[in-house]
């Protein structure tokens, strides 16, 4: 029952009309007891910043932040966790006295879904495809858990090199090495786990992947699509085709809400709960029941 002490978080974004984390957050709270409640609110472009201080103003316990104001959210904030300011891009927004500390939730939270499907990154032979935005946290993640190497795969050779440089810096060592797209045939003999972090797969592109080519899948032993609708996509198809396991990045959403979750209330996520939660999440997005 929402009364005079219930309070209040959500998600700013633009669209937002979509988002999966009222599902995970109004789950929580209600198995926990909690009096919170969530939301999303539409922001029009340019007005992050009003929104920010509104936010405060009003007594928000947090805020998520997704496309496009992951950046530009950041000079409205009073501080950064570190690893946010490394990445630099913020969707977890948390009360403080002053004004909201940022945080970045989603590279811990694919972390946490890859421990939860028995994904172990350190010591991996990790392959990016792509050299955008999410790859370069990808490429952050991976220098922070101590792979053993660091392939990045994109159109535009320039990009991926300036990622590779960056996180070679970022690790004292020769970790991640560029490579052109078309150059997937010529990559060192090694079984990846390949990490597909571009919108191919997305609408329009559904049927699409990056890579077409059987045997550059038959090096894959392990797959992951960030993207998550389609819940099966041409990317993971492949890989289970040619012998890999593959996953989607529903649960990489779902933990790192339950990060958020838990940075907001100092309450720890059980894996029984955070099963409740994904299954409202596919529940809500018209797919069957899934645990964790």
């Amino acid at each position: 029952m929402i009364d005079g002490y219930t309070r209040v978080c959500g998600v700013m974004g633009n669209p937002v009309e979509h988002t999966m984390s009222p599902a995970i957050h109004n789950t929580i709270s209600k198995a926990l007891g909690e009096n919170l409640v969530y939301l999303p609110f539409h922001v029009p472009a340019g007005q992050v910043g009003e929104a920010v201080k509104g936010a405060f103003a009003l007594n928000l316990l947090g805020m998520n932040v997704t496309v496009p104001y992951k950046s530009e959210v950041l000079p409205f904030l009073r501080e950064m966790d570190s690893l946010a300011e490394t990445i630099g891009a913020v969707n977890t927004l948390v009360r403080t006295e002053q004004g909201f500390k940022g945080y970045n939730t989603d590279m811990p939270g694919l972390y946490r879904a890859m421990c939860a499907d028995g994904v172990e990154l350190a010591g991996e032979n990790v392959l990016i495809l792509g050299a955008g935005g999410v790859a370069r946290a990808v490429a952050i993640l991976c220098a922070d858990k101590e792979v053993r190497q660091v392939m990045i795969l994109n159109r535009t050779l320039e990009k991926a090199r300036q990622i590779a440089d960056e996180v070679n810096g970022i690790a004292g060592r020769k970790l991640a090495e560029a490579r052109a797209l078309a150059e997937y045939d010529m990559l060192p003999q090694e079984r990846y786990l390949a990490i597909q972090a571009t919108n191919v797969g997305m609408f329009p592109k559904t049927e699409e992947a990056v890579i077409e080519d059987a045997a550059f899948y038959r090096r894959v032993h392990t797959g992951y699509d960030l993207i998550f609708n389609p819940a099966d996509t041409r990317f993971m198809k492949l890989v289970r085709e040619n012998g890999g396991r593959a996953f989607n990045g529903l649960k990489m959403l779902l933990y790192q809400g339950i990060i958020a979750h838990e940075l907001w209330t100092g309450t720890e996520i059980d894996p029984g709960l955070a099963a409740k939660a994904y299954g409202e999440m596919r529940r809500a997005m018209g797919m069957p029941f899934g645990g964790c």
